[in-house]
């Protein structure tokens, strides 16, 4: 007699749950310290194009639609549901979206999403610190969410591609 396999949704939860934690906690803590370190508007670290400069972001991602905090903040939260909707329901009617790659991206831009959606509630703006001098100033949650929804759509596409 076989022993069929174990589910793997409550490790998928765990994984989805821990990649949140680490990603909201490293943004937290790094926007903390830019605060308590570097006035608004400075920047204290000057590595070739590399600098940190912490400013204040009532926008979207990377300086997109200034001034927005209110429906970045309603679109974040709606963003998060879906999200937690894939996580929770999505991979029973989609099964790709049980693979522990997709759990793994969808915790990144989930975290990055409650990161700064913490600092909207908080302040009423982001706190940004990476800069590259030619690209918008950005933090860890930014990176997080863009990172994870590029892999993310390559992997659909690679998934839209064995489905042919």
């Amino acid at each position: 007699m076989r022993k069929e396999k174990r589910p793997l949704s409550r490790w998928r939860y765990l994984i989805f749950f821990l990649v949140v934690l680490f990603v909201i906690v490293a943004d937290q803590l790094s926007k903390a310290w830019i605060m308590s370190s570097l006035p608004e508007g400075h920047t204290m670290l000057r590595l070739g194009f590399f600098r940190i400069t912490h400013i204040h972001n009532t926008g979207a991602a990377f300086g997109l639609f200034p001034d927005q905090s209110l429906v970045l903040t309603i679109f974040a939260l709606t963003a998060g549901a879906v999200i937690l909707f894939f996580v929770v329901y999505g991979y029973r009617y989609y099964s790709w979206l049980g693979s522990t790659a997709v759990t793994l991206v969808l915790g990144m831009v989930f975290g990055g999403t409650v990161g700064n959606l913490v600092d909207r509630f908080r302040f009423g703006y982001v706190t940004d610190f990476i800069d590259f001098g030619y690209w918008p100033v950005f933090n860890i949650a930014d990176s997080a969410v863009t990172v994870g929804v590029i892999i993310l759509a390559v992997l659909l596409l690679r998934h839209a591609q064995t489905e042919e």
